[in-house]
């Protein structure tokens, strides 16, 4: 079942009507945000946790929860909403359109929110390579600002509220949290640890909320349409639409906003035209983005797409970038390239990451050739698991996990690429990376 037009909060995402205020409120956006305010923090708070709202941006912390941990009393100290709008994940491209062709729905999000946090004030910090994303959302910024709808008592709530938009250089450690906020502040983005968290100390050391694009953007509809109308959509504990990023070995790459935990199949066969040659020319599918491990086809058949049954089947919905690779890939190539990256974003900071990253990267490379030994694949995945869970922030993780869903579900061809260079080269290898 495809989710109904009527059901979809994204009405403009392939950026078909006008973007700027008038088309926006000719959307419906916009639309009685002075009667949401009225409502006060507490029942905003509780309408999105009601909802089963979960971070779209990676992790699916329940929305809500997080909003929940703001202070409800100010000591003096501002409070502020960050929106990360750096979207570095490789094969993530969906809040870049939220950004070109809906920009008015973050900017109603960002109110709501803000005002449901007792935050004044809102920071949007934009990938760097998002130059005319930047733009568009800069000019909705101002319309907004000129209407009323934001800035001294917005929408006629009495209630003041600034927005700023912050570009970034373009690193991809600070899609992380507490990364973003340090670099927002102008200092390197260095993930911070953590306690305390940025509910508590965040940006400037005030009590802060890191919320990704499309969690904020969905947030005003919700509001209207109601908890009950979102949770109607998906499956439990995984309810309401997403948004999905698909691309790779597919007819037609797109994306699209489906409800969470349509099959994987469907999904493909439905929105993308289905895999190139046919689903028995599938190889594997990476769901979640580049840092979520990748699933063989045996595993993609059955695959409900929501965070649950990802998690279980030891992967993860992630971003919902859904990377399709068909059997002319050369999987152990494609997870080495994914080393690469991380090893280069690596921000440096923690010595299992740091080291790791650039010796898993080397290894991988020589798996690539073949030119390893057996026993150095168990030694790989040792040193995985080493790195994952030992950093402060989540990329030693991210660069963990495609090489343990490699090893999982691909061994016996990495055996394969060993054999076959040491039939070549007829002489024993040394165990040691290089």
């Amino acid at each position: 079942m495809m989710l109904a037009d009527k059901d979809r909060i994204f009405t403009n995402l392939y950026g078909q009507h006008d973007w700027r205020l008038a088309g926006a409120r000719a959307r419906g956006d916009w639309d009685a945000t002075l009667a949401i305010l009225e409502l006060g923090r507490d029942k905003i708070v509780n309408e999105i946790k009601s909802s089963g709202l979960r971070g779209r941006g990676g992790a699916g912390f329940p929305t809500g929860l997080k909003w929940s941990f703001m202070p409800k009393q100010s000591d003096g100290r501002p409070h502020y909403l960050i929106v990360n709008a750096d979207e570095s994940e490789p094969g993530t491209c969906k809040d870049r359109d939220i950004l070109r062709h809906d920009p008015h729905k973050l900017i109603e999000g960002c109110l709501v929110a803000s005002f449901a946090m007792g935050a004044h004030a809102s920071y949007i910090y934009i990938r760097g390579e998002f130059y005319n994303e930047a733009l568009n959302l800069q000019a909705a910024i101002d319309e907004a600002y000129a209407a009323g709808l934001i800035g001294k008592n917005a929408c006629g709530s009495g209630w003041d509220f600034d927005l700023y938009l912050h570009r970034g250089a373009g690193a991809y450690i600070c899609g992380e949290e507490t990364g973003l906020l340090e670099s927002l502040e102008g200092k390197k983005g260095m993930p911070r640890l953590k306690p305390p968290f940025p509910a508590a100390v965040g940006l400037y050391g005030c009590p802060s909320t890191v919320n990704n694009v499309e969690s904020i953007a969905v947030a005003p509809t919700i509001m209207r349409r109601g908890a009950a109308w979102f949770t109607g959509m998906g499956r439990p504990q995984n309810t309401g639409t997403k948004l999905f990023c698909i691309s790779g070995h597919v007819n037609k790459p797109c994306n699209v906003e489906e409800e969470l935990g349509i099959p994987l199949r469907e999904l493909i066969d439905t929105y993308a035209g289905g895999v190139r040659g046919g689903w028995d020319n599938l190889l594997a599918v990476i769901p979640g983005g580049a840092s979520v491990p990748v699933i063989p086809k045996s595993v993609c058949d059955d695959m409900l797409m929501d965070f649950d049954s990802l998690r279980n089947a030891r992967s993860g919905l992630g971003t919902a970038a859904v990377i399709v690779m068909d059997k002319s890939t050369d999987i152990i190539r494609a997870i080495a390239r994914l080393s690469q990256f991380y090893k280069h974003e690596s921000c440096g900071q923690c010595t299992p990451c740091r080291e790791g990253t650039g010796w898993m990267m080397r290894v991988m490379y020589r798996m690539v050739e073949g030119r390893a030994d057996v026993a150095e694949i168990d030694t790989l995945d040792q040193v995985t698991r080493q790195v994952e869970g030992h950093t402060i922030c989540a990329l030693g993780d991210a660069a963990a996990w495609p090489i343990q869903g490699l090893i999982r579900h691909f061994r016996p061809e990495m055996e394969a690429r060993i054999a076959a260079y040491k039939a070549r080269s007829g002489k024993p290898l040394p165990l040691a990376a290089e």
